[in-house]
């Protein structure tokens, strides 16, 4: 559809103070021709022109202009960033996912990344593990199986480079990550799931999550483990560790003597959630990230299609300034005969 419409250049106010001002001239110049003719040598022809070239040039100063409408097609997708715990409390084979069956936290952690990739066929995810320091792994991608190989390969750190968990390791590294996301694809909705144990040991004061909202459409934690808690197994370097299988050697709780016990810290992970404005849960033997919290989180960030319509001013000035250029061009030859009569 196109219609038309005036969209002066230098706004209403100027433009028509102008043009009021170039029309005052037109009509002033046909009153001094009517008023001029027996004492004038100005011809009813140049009158006419001169009259012309002002208006034109009135016109113009309103900026004639043809609106034009199209229609736009928006994608607005999900994009999924997901981090996950790899502390060595990771390993504890204290973990249930939607089974009877004890696993270690990380094994669960993996199981529940494969979850989250069938909850979200058409999103693009982002992989962020976080333990000593924070790592994107994965970069955002709509590659679903590089998620899920990333998933695979999932360990925890050594127990010579744990040096007390601080859960606030992957702050920074998602503020990187969620701004990126949200600078690239302005209209995706952006989905946070956190899956850690919630244990903090640090000494040192967690920072809050609450900076990352800005950036974040929802957010979930998803807590591994059990409040009872397990012995937690000691890695060594080079070892692919998480899984069931240890040598039996445990981390010495130096307060005691004995060997340490982790345990699922429900209420950090209840506090992140709450920080990110999200939503929180626990693995068990009956609950999968998949029904406890994908499944209605997926089906409302769905990939969904917009259709937008929008309009196009384009200005037409080009054939009154041809007409103009030629009235003046005309005004000029005009003048320069009329001056050589006079030599």
């Amino acid at each position: 559809m196109t219609g038309f419409t005036f969209s002066p250049v230098f706004g209403w106010l100027i433009s028509g103070i102008l043009a009021a001002a170039l029309a005052f001239m037109a009509v002033t110049e046909i009153v001094l021709f009517v008023r001029r003719r027996a004492n004038s040598d100005e011809t009813v022809v140049a009158a006419i022109r001169r009259t012309l070239m002002l208006l034109i040039a009135t016109i113009m100063v309103l900026t004639p202009s043809t609106v034009s409408s199209t229609t736009s097609r928006a994608v607005n997708a999900t994009d999924v960033i997901v981090a996950v715990d790899t502390t060595g409390s990771m390993a504890v084979a204290d973990a249930q996912y939607g089974s009877d069956q004890t696993v270690t936290r990380i094994e669960a952690a993996r199981d529940a990344v494969h979850g989250l990739t069938d909850a979200y066929p058409d999103a693009s995810f982002a992989a962020i593990r976080f333990g000593a320091s924070g790592t994107l792994d994965v970069p955002l991608t709509p590659d679903v199986p590089a998620i899920d190989n990333w998933a695979d390969t999932l360990a925890v750190e050594s127990t010579s480079t744990s040096s007390g968990s601080s859960l606030d390791t992957p702050i920074d590294q998602l503020l990187v990550t969620a701004k990126a996301i949200r600078e690239a694809h302005p209209d995706d909705a952006i989905i946070l799931y956190l899956i850690s144990d919630g244990e903090q040991t640090s000494n040192v004061t967690r920072r809050t999550f609450s900076s990352l909202r800005q950036y974040l459409d929802d957010g979930f934690t998803i807590g591994m483990g059990s409040t009872a808690g397990g012995k937690i197994p000691i890695i060594a370097d080079g070892v692919s560790a998480g899984d069931s299988n240890n040598t039996g050697q445990w981390v010495i709780d130096p307060d005691t003597g004995q060997p340490g016990v982790s345990k699922m810290d429900e209420d950090t992970l209840k506090a992140i959630a709450d920080e990110i404005s999200g939503t929180y849960a626990a693995m068990n033997a009956t609950t999968t990230a998949a029904n406890a919290l994908s499944a209605k989180a997926s089906n409302q960030w769905k990939v969904t299609t917009t259709v937008k319509e929008r309009t196009r001013v384009t200005s037409t000035l080009w054939p009154l300034a041809i007409a103009l250029t030629a009235l003046l061009a005309w005004e000029i030859g005009a003048w320069l005969a009329a001056s050589r009569r006079f030599l």
